[in-house]
């Protein structure tokens, strides 16, 4: 399976979580592709409206560049939604996370599995914050 399948897959099972959950979501297809900002799910239980862009890694930690985490954040003003970095390293459950407990490494930013568990929310706990 490609990469872009496995990212695809992961964003497809999000949607299904929150729907099972009683949330309304959608997979935002080519998010990564347009010329725009754009999340890879939007989802909303009419209390709260999420951004989230996902990832799925087998590494220990992701970088995302300052500019990925601008669009997010300028999308989610303009959406008027939370933003949420929604990632599942291998063998472990979603994690989210807001960009502010993001880890600064110079001109980029980062999440490493340490982080994630250390600040990040279970889905269960991101559903039920309200």
């Amino acid at each position: 399976m490609s990469r872009k399948s496995k990212g695809i897959n992961a964003e497809r099972e999000l949607v299904h979580l929150f729907q099972q959950n009683g949330w309304s979501s959608v997979r935002i297809a080519g998010s990564g592709s347009s010329k725009y900002p754009s999340p890879d799910v939007l989802a909303s239980n009419a209390l709260r409206r999420v951004a989230i862009e996902c990832k799925t890694l087998t590494r220990t930690k992701k970088y995302f560049s300052s500019e990925d985490i601008e669009q997010l954040k300028e999308f989610s003003r303009k959406f008027g939604t939370e933003s949420w970095i929604g990632i599942r390293f291998k063998g472990m459950p979603w994690y989210f996370l807001s960009l502010e407990d993001l880890e600064v490494t110079g001109k980029n930013m980062a999440i490493s599995v340490v982080l994630a568990q250390r600040k990040g929310l279970k889905f269960e706990e991101l559903i039920e914050r309200c």
